[in-house]
């Protein structure tokens, strides 16, 4: 079987190798020196200058919605859109704040929202914030969306946790927002088994972000923040200033596990990046010349950072055939992501409108995706490559 990844980090041995020892050796294992570490080396490889960690990206998601509702930079009641591709936990935390979630449709070429899918969006309704998801490697066009959020006076910040590495001209994916989500989940660009993060250029942000992400209290921020905050409450007493909570958050914080795994993966991520994209464009090959297939639209990137391999048919029987295909050479495969989020159990339950999506439609039914990752031999690429010639 090709499964959608083979091991849980790239140079696997070595990696497990080197983690035993550090747990074997290290003092402390609950949030310290090395998630710090991690966050400062993930900040200057993504060029911004904060990062925060946390236990996954989806709990990034999560703090990214409470942090922007404790600086009462939205609130109950706003409208915040959201890519119509994406997963569970971009939208969720729209919900459970209290806010109002607007999808917005797709280009089926690029999978990604682009300007001209929110401009159509906008004519119909006024945003407060939009949440774009970058998807799978591939993304929009950023540049144009930025500018547009800027003229509306409309909250803008990214999800990117399925594109880590990937550049458009003007600059890397996850750089053009407010902030922007991270994962490094097992099979994503980077692996600390569990674990993501929240990059930003925002010190305010990032220091809310550290709230929500213990419990609401100081004990991380920078000594002159938690004089701050003590000074606007009149919280004298050391003792008492440890256990003193100043806004809403949760319990997300990561382990050292999480900040040593980060550290060390680190030095791998480029090598995986560029493996993905050699595997891509191999692949990419037997679509163009495929008439049943779609081959996605990447011109516009200057560094594909590809999350898997994306197989779009023309109609939904050609997809049965080419599902048919791949589960009969034993190679796994996935949903798009989770398809048109709206037609999910928890959006249909929670929010009454139904938009027209005609773009995720199309990508939710006839599209899936299967893995992309170093570890794929000559061989496992040939069989994938077979599975996508026209008979």
């Amino acid at each position: 079987m090709i499964p959608l990844m083979k091991n849980a980090f790239l140079h696997e041995q070595e990696t497990k190798k080197a983690l035993a020892d550090f747990i074997i050796n290290t003092d402390k294992l609950s949030m310290g020196e090395k998630c710090a570490e991690f966050e400062k080396a993930f900040a200057k490889k993504q060029g911004r200058k904060e990062a925060v960690l946390f236990n996954s990206g989806g709990s990034a998601n999560l703090a990214m919605l409470q942090a922007l509702k404790n600086l009462d930079r939205l609130k109950e009641g706003d409208t915040v859109g959201f890519s119509a591709l994406t997963w569970s936990t971009n939208v969720m935390p729209i919900i459970q704040m209290g806010m109002k979630p607007v999808a917005i449709d797709c280009n089926t070429k690029t999978l990604n929202v682009m300007s001209k899918n929110l401009e159509e969006r906008l004519k119909d309704v006024k945003l407060n914030a939009f949440f774009i998801t970058n998807a799978l490697g591939f993304v929009g066009d950023l540049e144009k969306i930025k500018k547009i959020c800027k003229e509306n006076d409309i909250i803008f910040f990214e999800d990117n946790c399925e594109s880590l590495g990937t550049e458009l001209p003007e600059g890397k994916t996850g750089n053009f927002g407010l902030g922007a989500s991270f994962s490094f989940f097992v099979a994503h660009h980077m692996s600390t088994i569990e674990g993501g993060a929240v990059c930003t250029d925002d010190e305010k942000f990032a220091e809310m972000l550290r709230i929500v992400r213990a419990n609401g209290w100081d004990r991380n921020l920078e000594i002159h923040q938690q004089k701050k905050w003590r000074g606007r409450h009149d919280v004298k007493s050391e003792f008492y200033s440890k256990y003193s909570f100043y806004d809403l958050g949760f319990n997300l914080r990561p382990t050292e596990i999480t900040g040593f795994l980060g550290l060390y993966q680190l030095q791998f991520l480029d090598i995986n990046i560029e493996t993905r994209k050699k595997n891509h464009l191999y692949l990419e090959q037997f679509v163009l010349k495929n008439p049943d297939l779609i081959a996605l639209k990447h011109s516009h990137i200057n560094r594909l950072s590809p999350f898997g391999f994306i197989v779009l048919c023309k109609t939904p029987e050609l997809k049965k055939e080419y599902l048919s295909r791949f589960t009969k050479a034993k190679i796994e495969v996935r949903p798009m992501i989770a398809g048109n989020i709206v037609r999910q159990p928890f959006y249909r339950k929670y929010v009454e409108e139904s938009p027209h999506l005609p773009g995720v439609e199309f990508l939710h039914y006839n599209g899936f995706y299967c893995g992309n990752y170093p570890e794929l031999s000559e061989d496992d690429l040939k069989v994938i490559a077979s599975c996508l010639k026209k008979d």
